[in-house]
């Protein structure tokens, strides 16, 4: 039986919050009351949080729908499961208030939590959580967390208890039932006015502009300590860094190296990771990409550790496949070390490939996360110096969506993928060959093969060098050109205490409070 925290989620997570930068400007608290705190500029600091995020979220807000990793971030604060991830990779107990596993792994046993309630005030009931599979199950575009669910062979409702029994153990299934949203059922708006039972509720959106969240106060546990968190849309990173600089922001997250050096207002920075693989990603339709040889070529043209120094002053994590470092059990970091920079190996692989003279492409790169755009000017002029051209063509987020990753219309991007759920079939099950997510067309039968043993092994240790098998494969044919896993600078306000970094690309704002 699990009690408070009911399963580590085979990670090592490396990631501790740490101060990076002092507090200089650091306020003292003069007698305000409880709800409101003296700032760092002299005002009165009410109980709300301002946020500056760098792009939009998703047009539909319904959490089976939306897609993007900004809006996970944000909505995590919105959404439960029957359990939900905590800061040190554990899943713990949320809408259910106990969890039991069987010893062959093929019975989870849920009790449904007391007192539970909506954001619309509905109660929460069995029929809620049985209506939440499954819509999850049918509508989710997430292939993992679908593939697991498929995996049911029976369940079960008795009073406030929900039974479930596999066909086969998955080691998968728990982190599958905590992107399973408990909604409530019959809602048909939560694409424009979402309802879950976290501990922040929707108050308003106005598109590119601004998103609103408030406290739910009739949530079941511990709450959270604001009462309003205002989410400020920025997609122009300068217009994002005047903002936090002159203090009108709480708290920025993913800062670039040149943004924290350049803050002047006293605010504390921590020092994480992103929990995301930034490579170059390459289109495997457009020549010369569907070279395999093209693509060890620009493996061996790029320098990391130089982009890290001049990007990042030497923070970040070198990867060398589509794993990173959070995943501890499944990350190899050996795989960084296949293609150390080699100027004259790339040169000979493109002479072999039929580019002596090298070639000419275009890397589409959203514009509004710095960080991506910073590593793309790096590596454009690495990638000079083998004869390769690489012209930067910055669109907005908006725009790579629709036409980088659904119209699969670009050369090359820079971006970061990250895990939806705990899990490493969040970041390998996109490269399958028949993957709708398989932007970058890569289709190697021996991965296919290698991913499909992984799912179906019920032996932990056969899986997980299965899984570290299909990272080789995607080194060893170069599907990307694999660069880091970025480290992330969050500023926040000097009196801002309680941020916690976690395994996935979220922020809990239920843990802040105001000192």
């Amino acid at each position: 039986m699990m009690k408070k925290r009911i399963l580590a989620v085979f990670l090592v997570v490396s990631v501790l919050a740490g101060s990076l930068c002092g507090c200089a400007g650091a306020t003292n608290q003069t007698g305000a009351s409880s709800d409101e705190t003296t700032d760092s500029f002299g005002g009165i600091h009410a109980n709300e949080i301002t946020v500056g995020i760098s792009q939009d979220l998703d047009n539909s807000l319904d959490p089976y729908v939306s897609n993007a990793a900004g809006t996970r971030e944000v909505m995590f604060n919105v959404f439960e499961g029957l359990v939900k991830p905590d800061s040190d990779g554990n899943f713990v107990e949320a809408v259910a208030s106990n969890v039991e596993i069987s010893s062959d792994g093929l019975t989870y046993t849920f009790t449904l939590r007391e007192g539970v309630v909506f954001h619309n005030g509905d109660e929460c009931t069995m029929d809620d959580v049985l209506y939440s599979f499954e819509t999850c199950a049918a509508t989710s575009v997430y292939s993992n967390v679908v593939a697991a669910l498929s995996g049911i062979a029976e369940k079960t409702a008795d009073g406030s208890v929900l039974t479930v029994t596999l066909s086969e153990p998955n080691s998968d299934f728990l982190s599958a039932v905590s992107s399973v949203f408990i909604l409530p059922e019959g809602y048909a708006d939560q694409a424009t006015k979402p309802v879950g039972t976290g501990p922040f509720k929707y108050v308003s959106r106005s598109v590119q502009e601004n998103f609103i969240l408030e406290r739910h106060d009739a949530y079941y546990g511990e709450g959270a300590k604001v009462d309003k968190v205002t989410y400020k849309i920025y997609e122009d990173s300068t217009a994002l860094f005047n903002a936090l600089d002159s203090g009108s922001l709480d708290l920025v997250a993913h800062l670039t190296m040149d943004q924290v050096n350049n803050l002047s207002n006293g605010y504390a920075v921590l020092e994480g990771t992103m929990n995301l693989v930034q490579a170059i990603y390459l289109n495997h339709a457009v020549a010369p990409f569907d070279n395999e040889k093209v693509r060890q070529a620009l493996c061996y043209a790029i320098d990391v550790d130089a982009m890290l120094n001049l990007t990042a002053d030497g923070h970040g994590t070198r990867v060398g496949s589509s794993m990173y470092p959070a995943f501890g059990k499944y990350f190899d970091a050996s795989l960084a070390e296949a293609y150390l920079h080699d100027a004259q190996k790339a040169k000979q692989l493109l002479t072999e490939a039929g580019y002596p003279d090298g070639f000419s492409f275009t890397i589409k790169v959203p514009s509004n996360y710095q960080p991506h755009v910073d590593t793309t000017v790096v590596l454009v002029e690495q990638l000079k110096q083998v004869g390769i051209t690489a012209e930067i063509q910055q669109i907005d987020w908006n725009t790579w969506l629709e036409d980088v990753y659904a119209g699969r219309n670009f050369d090359a991007t820079v971006v970061g993928f990250d895990a939806s759920i705990l899990s490493p079939t969040a970041l390998l099950a996109r490269w399958v060959s028949d993957s709708s997510k398989n932007m970058i067309g890569y289709s190697n039968e021996e991965y296919d093969e290698v991913y499909a043993k992984a799912l179906a092994t019920v032996d932990d240790a056969e899986q997980t060098e299965l899984f570290k098998r299909c990272l080789e494969i995607l080194s060893e044919t170069a599907a990307n050109v694999y660069t880091q896993d970025l480290a992330d600078f969050v500023a926040v306000h000097p009196q801002l205490k309680g941020f916690e970094f976690y395994p996935l690309y979220v922020i809990d704002m239920s843990t802040l409070y105001f000192e």
